[in-house]
């Protein structure tokens, strides 16, 4: 870079860094790349000579919003998971990394138990980064991928259609298993459920508290939503199948505390993520 763009990033940082934002340096490397249509190579070979007047108004726009805490994503409308682009809105939640590991796990999960046309079923599928994930990393899976909000499945088939993956992705407007057939069943169910407490809401980053409240909290225990895929997935599993969700950081010993009471669940095994906390829960019956 040389010394028209290099400023900008300097300034930006330091105010992105004062308004609390921990990864600054990476978030002003996304919008840039954003406004000048480029990815990281091409950004620091040629974004100098890139960077128009109005592109930099435009960034500016971007990183001045940004400081109000908004979340980067709902503000370029795409977010990044599994190393893939994905559109976002305000009518889901933004993506995390932390994701990341239920649909490593699902894809190691299904691969290893040697399918050949493996049916999926997502639970609140949202922006359906996991149900297109899975399509897209199980060529020979289905995915049946269900959600309350009219709204959040529109940017699941917006994304489905992106990636080539809409005639294997099924979506449709279910609160939980009300719109599954009670003669369903599937090999694997998967869930990034809502799981905050109630309490904890107030004390949360503006950034998590854009994201739909409805995605997010459930009950004084934040554990509303894991209650009920607990009590009716095992309807909707084939014999051998597997129940995968993820879990807030201190809910894995009251989860087993509800699974321990279900004869249908044999196996409880709980993953950490790259940060250590506890984040995945698999259930099976066998």
């Amino acid at each position: 870079m040389t010394n028209r763009l290099r400023p900008l990033l300097a300034r930006y940082a330091a105010q992105l860094a004062a308004a609390g934002i921990e990864q600054a340096e990476a978030e002003l490397e996304w919008i840039f790349e954003h406004v000048l249509g480029v990815d990281r190579l091409r950004l620091y070979l040629e974004g100098d000579d890139l960077l128009t007047d109005a592109a930099a108004a435009q960034a500016d726009a971007i990183v001045q919003r940004r400081l109000t805490r908004h979340p980067l994503q709902f503000i370029l409308g795409e977010a990044w998971f599994y190393g893939r682009k994905f559109s976002v809105s305000e009518a889901v939640m933004a993506p995390t990394p932390e994701t990341e590991l239920l649909v490593e796990t699902a894809v190691r999960s299904v691969g290893s138990r040697g399918l050949a046309a493996p049916r999926v079923l997502d639970v609140g599928v949202g922006s359906g980064v996991i149900a297109v994930t899975l399509a897209l990393e199980l060529p020979a899976c289905r995915v049946t991928a269900v959600d309350i909000s009219a709204e959040a499945l529109a940017v699941a088939r917006q994304n489905a259609a992106a990636h080539g993956v809409r005639d294997r992705v099924d979506l449709r407007v279910s609160d939980f298993f009300s719109a599954v057939a009670a003669d369903e069943r599937f090999d694997l169910i998967v869930s990034n459920p809502p799981y905050i407490a109630e309490p904890d809401y107030a004390g949360l980053a503006p950034e998590v508290r854009a994201d739909p409240k409805i995605a997010m909290t459930a009950g004084p225990e934040g554990l509303d939503a894991i209650r009920v895929l607990v009590q009716e997935a095992p309807a909707h599993l084939v014999p051998g199948g597997r129940l995968m969700f993820e879990i807030g950081h201190d809910q894995a010993d009251k989860v087993a505390a509800l699974t321990a009471r279900d004869p249908r669940y044999r196996t409880f095994v709980l993953l950490r993520d790259l940060n250590d906390r506890d984040r995945v829960i698999i259930l099976g019956g066998d």
